[in-house]
C-alpha cells in the first residue's frame, strides 16, 4: 500500500493492500476501496441545497479509469441515496458526475463533460468533451453525443446527437454500432425504425405504434420503443424537424 504523507485517512476506512493514495486525499470513515485502486475525487457531498449530511453513497464497479480532477458526488435521500458507476468506464479529466446519477458500463466521457443530478447513461455510450446534460435526462445505450452539446431531453439508444443550444438527433450511431459488432442487417433495421420514429409526419405516439407493428421481431427496436415510452422529459428531436416536443 502506498499512502502519500499529506493524505488524511480515517482509521475505520477499509483499504485493500495494494491501494495507492495520492497527495492531499481525504478518506472518510465509511469508505471501502478495493484492490488495484488509485484514488480520485469521489464520494464528495452532493451539491444539493436540501442535503443535510445524510449517510448516502457512491458505488463504483471494477476496472474504471477516472483521470485528473474527476469529481463524483454522493447521492441524496430523495434521489435514492446513491450514485452508481458500472464497470470499465473511462472518465477523462475534469468530468463531473453529480448526485444520484446512474452510469452503466463501457462508457467514455471526454474532458469536462458534466452530468447534473439524477441522470442515467446506458452501456457503451460516448459523451463528447464539454457536453452538459440536464438533470433527470436519460441517455440510451450505444449513444454518441458530440462535443460542446447541451442536452436537455432524453437521447434514445443507438443514436447520434449534437447541438450547442439544444441537442438534436443526427441519425443512427452506425460507426459505433459496427465497432461493437452489430451486423449490417441489425443496423439496417434500426435505420428504418429511425425513419419511422423521427422522420415521418406522425405524432410520436402514432409512430411508436407503427414501429411496434412493423419491427415486432427486433429486440433492438423494442428496446428503443421502451425507452421512448418511459421518457418523462421528452425526446431530442431529429435535425430538420421543427415540431415541438410536447407532441
Amino acid at each position: 500500500m502506498q499512502i502519500h504523507p499529506t493524505a488524511l485517512i480515517h482509521p475505520k476506512a477499509e483499504l485493500a493492500e495494494d491501494v495507492e493514495i495520492g497527495p492531499f486525499s481525504v478518506i472518510g470513515e465509511h469508505v471501502k476501496i478495493g484492490r488495484g485502486t488509485r484514488l480520485a475525487s469521489i464520494g464528495t457531498p452532493p451539491q444539493h441545497l436540501q442535503y443535510q449530511g445524510e449517510p448516502t453513497r457512491v458505488v463504483i464497479g471494477h476496472d474504471n479509469i477516472l483521470r485528473e480532477y474527476v469529481t463524483v458526488n454522493r447521492g441524496t435521500v430523495p434521489g435514492g441515496g446513491k450514485t452508481v458507476i458500472g464497470h470499465q468506464n473511462f472518465l477523462m479529466a475534469y468530468v463531473h458526475v453529480a448526485h444520484d446519477c446512474h452510469l452503466g458500463s463501457h462508457i467514455i466521457m471526454a474532458n469536462a463533460a458534466t452530468l447534473a443530478g439524477h441522470i442515467t447513461i446506458g452501456d457503451h455510450a460516448i459523451i463528447g468533451g464539454l457536453v452538459g446534460i440536464h438533470q433527470f435526462v436519460r441517455v440510451g445505450a450505444y449513444v454518441m453525443i458530440g462535443g460542446c452539446s447541451a442536452v436537455g431531453r432524453d437521447v434514445p439508444p443507438f443514436m447520434r446527437a449534437a447541438g450547442g443550444y439544444r441537442a438534436r438527433l443526427f441519425g443512427l450511431n452506425s460507426v459505433g454500432l459496427k465497432r461493437h459488432g452489430f451486423s449490417n442487417e441489425r443496423i439496417a433495421v434500426l435505420k428504418r425504425a429511425y425513419e419511422v420514429l423521427f422522420r415521418s409526419d406522425s405524432l410520436m405516439a402514432e409512430a411508436i405504434k407503427r414501429a411496434r407493428d412493423e419491427f415486432k421481431d427486433s429486440a433492438d427496436v423494442l428496446a428503443m420503443l421502451a425507452f421512448l415510452e418511459g421518457s418523462k422529459r421528452g425526446i431530442c428531436r431529429s435535425v430538420g424537424k421543427d415540431r415541438e416536443d410536447e407532441e
